[in-house]
C-alpha cells in the first residue's frame, strides 16, 4: 500500500484537539472525513503529536495509507480543496510504508507567545497571551537556564491518562527572545508530557511578575508533583512549528517558511 506523509497547518481556536475524540471537532476527524470524500476510503490518519484544545500548529505531522497509487500533488490538491478553512496540508510527499509520524520523530518544537506591558492586542487575539503587567524577562531567563536536561519535568504537567506513563523527557533547549512588547518562549524536547509547556510559560510568568522567585523552578523540578508548577498558560498563545525528523524525512516537519530561510 503506498503511504504518504503531510505537513499540516491549523488554527486550533475552534478545535477540541488535533487527536479524534467523542466530545468535539478535532483536527483528525476533520483530515480523515476530507480524504474519505476525495478517494473513498475510510483510512486513518496517524499524528506525530497530540496537541490540546486550542493550540495551533504550523508543522505538525502526519501519515496515511492508502489502497491506490496516487501522484501527490493531485493529492494534496484534492485534499486541501475538501478541507475547512482552518486547517490545511503545507506539502505532502511519498515514503516509505514502515516511516511512522510519531515513533520516527527526534525534536519537538512548540512556540508560545505572549505580549506584556502594552494594550491588549486586537488582531493577535487569538495567538498572543497577553499580560497586562511588564515582565521582568532577566529574571525569567534565569530561571529558565534550570530546565533543559533529562529531568522529571512531573510538576510541569497534567497527570497523564495512563497510571504507569513516565514523566521524564529531554528538553534540548528553552529560549525566550524579546521582538518589541511580545517575548517568544520556544521549547525543544524529545517529546513532551500534558500541558507541559503552558505550565512552565505560566511558571515563568510567576517569575516575571514577580510572585514567585527564579529558584522556583530548580524547587520544581528537585521534587516532581504533577500539578505543582502553573497556573497553566492559555493554550491560544500555543503552537506547534517544528517536528525534526532523521534522513530521509528532514523536510517534513518544518513550516514552509524554514525550508526558504535554510535555503537562502
Amino acid at each position: 500500500m503506498p503511504r504518504f506523509a503531510m505537513t499540516i497547518e491549523y488554527d486550533g481556536g475552534a478545535f477540541a484537539g488535533s487527536q479524534s475524540q467523542r466530545n468535539g471537532r478535532s483536527v483528525q476527524d476533520e483530515l480523515e472525513t476530507a480524504l474519505q470524500r476525495l478517494c473513498g476510503e475510510r483510512r486513518r490518519v496517524h499524528l506525530a503529536g497530540r496537541t490540546d484544545a486550542g493550540v495551533h500548529a504550523i508543522a505538525q505531522v502526519g501519515a496515511v495509507s492508502l489502497e491506490r497509487a496516487r501522484e501527490p500533488a493531485d493529492l494534496l490538491r484534492g485534499w486541501n480543496a475538501l478541507l475547512p478553512e482552518d486547517v490545511a496540508l503545507r506539502a505532502l510527499r511519498e515514503v516509505d510504508e514502515r516511516f511512522d509520524p510519531r515513533r520516527d520523530a527526534r525534536w519537538r518544537t512548540y512556540r508560545y507567545r505572549l505580549a506584556h506591558g502594552r494594550p491588549r492586542p486586537a488582531l493577535d487575539r487569538q495567538r498572543v497571551w497577553w499580560v497586562r503587567w511588564r515582565l521582568d524577562v532577566a529574571a525569567m531567563r534565569t530561571a529558565a537556564t534550570s530546565l533543559p536536561g533529562r529531568r522529571d519535568f512531573a510538576s510541569f504537567a497534567a497527570r497523564p491518562a495512563r497510571a504507569n506513563a513516565g514523566s521524564v523527557r529531554h528538553l534540548r533547549r528553552c529560549t525566550l527572545e524579546e521582538r518589541g512588547c511580545e517575548l517568544v518562549v520556544e521549547m525543544e524536547a524529545d517529546a513532551f508530557l500534558p500541558h507541559q509547556v503552558r505550565r512552565t510559560v505560566g511558571q515563568l510568568v510567576e517569575v516575571g511578575r514577580g510572585r514567585a522567585a527564579p529558584s522556583r523552578i530548580e524547587e520544581l523540578l528537585a521534587e516532581p508533583c504533577y500539578g505543582a508548577a502553573g497556573p497553566a498558560a492559555p493554550a491560544h498563545g500555543l503552537c506547534l512549528v517544528r517536528i525534526e525528523y532523521p534522513a530521509p524525512w528532514g523536510d517534513l516537519g518544518v513550516a514552509c517558511e524554514d525550508l526558504q530561510h535554510e535555503g537562502g
